[in-house]
């Protein structure tokens, strides 16, 4: 489990440290690449990745990266020897078709969010399904709480999935794409509705992108504050903000909260130990995190 309260002290700390710590710049022919495709990329997966390279010392390098022609992108991963890549919204469904193999973490769930490269063959897994089991477990959120989920795509299959396997029975998918909402909530053994309408679920779980900086819902809710404050959990698979409206709003409601800083920086160690091989201690993932969020 991330320990939010010993990040608190980290920003300040780190305006001096960023300065002493500098990204391994000298790479040479042996360097390995690993890179991200995404929508809209951001700073943390490069920051965390990179902070870990430095500080193991390890010959790699990370870069990210958006595309408009995703077969050519995953293409260049194998043509060019690139190690591994992060794949986030909206590629974790398209991504599929254009790799060799799925590992069943992926496989399972028809959704990918890393591929490793090993001698041009290219292997899908789903660490996002991994961070999730595991922070259900930490956060000791109890079996039978009703929940209601908001969303559809790649990243909802996997948040679902993971609900389900935990043994979490008394679940809603809440999304206006009939076809896809229905399809997710029949394979997985829920309930389907449009919009949440008189429910008041005992856990939140938001994996959309409102709330998302930089998109068109960026400061709105994902659910109506009045469900919020009916609701003991809230989670939210956002991450960036680290603390997104909802996440706001439950806590200043006393609610326990799940962020998607949490998420993506569970998912991101696993990722990086794919690529590399190697764990990072506790206190070492922990560093990393805090110099990524900066």
């Amino acid at each position: 489990m991330i320990d939010q309260n010993r990040w608190a002290g980290y920003p300040v700390h780190l305006k001096v440290h960023c300065k002493e710590i500098r990204m391994q710049m000298n790479p040479n022919r042996d360097t390995q690449l690993c890179m991200s495709l995404s929508g809209r990329p951001g700073n943390f997966g490069l920051r965390f990745h990179n902070h870990l390279y430095e500080q193991l010392g390890l010959n790699f390098y990370y870069k990210a990266f958006s595309s408009q022609d995703l077969s050519g992108a995953v293409g260049g991963i194998r043509a060019l020897g690139i190690r591994g890549c992060g794949v986030s919204m909206p590629f974790k469904e398209a991504c599929i078709a254009l790799v060799d193999e799925l590992d069943a973490s992926a496989a399972a769930i028809q959704s990918i969010n890393t591929i490793v490269n090993t001698n041009g063959h290219l292997k899908a897994y789903n660490t996002d399904y991994i961070a999730i089991a595991q922070l259900l477990e930490t956060h000791d959120v109890p079996k039978d709480a009703t929940f209601a989920l908001r969303g559809s795509g790649g990243m909802a299959k996997a948040v679902a999935s993971a609900l389900r396997d935990g043994g979490y029975k008394n679940g809603l998918i809440v999304a206006r794409n009939e076809r896809a909402g229905h399809t997710l909530a029949d394979s997985l053994g829920y309930e389907w509705q449009a919009e949440l309408g008189a429910q008041r679920p005992q856990m939140l779980v938001n994996v959309t992108p409102v709330g998302m900086d930089g998109g068109p819902e960026a400061g709105q809710l994902a659910f109506e504050a009045d469900v919020i404050r009916d609701a003991d959990i809230v989670f939210d698979v956002v991450a960036i903000p680290s603390e997104t409206p909802m996440i706001v709003f439950g806590r200043a409601e006393g609610k326990k909260v799940i962020t998607g800083l949490e998420v993506i920086a569970i998912q991101a160690l696993e990722q990086f130990v794919l690529y590399t091989g190697v764990r990072p201690t506790d206190e070492q993932f922990q560093a990393a995190v805090a110099f990524a969020r900066v």
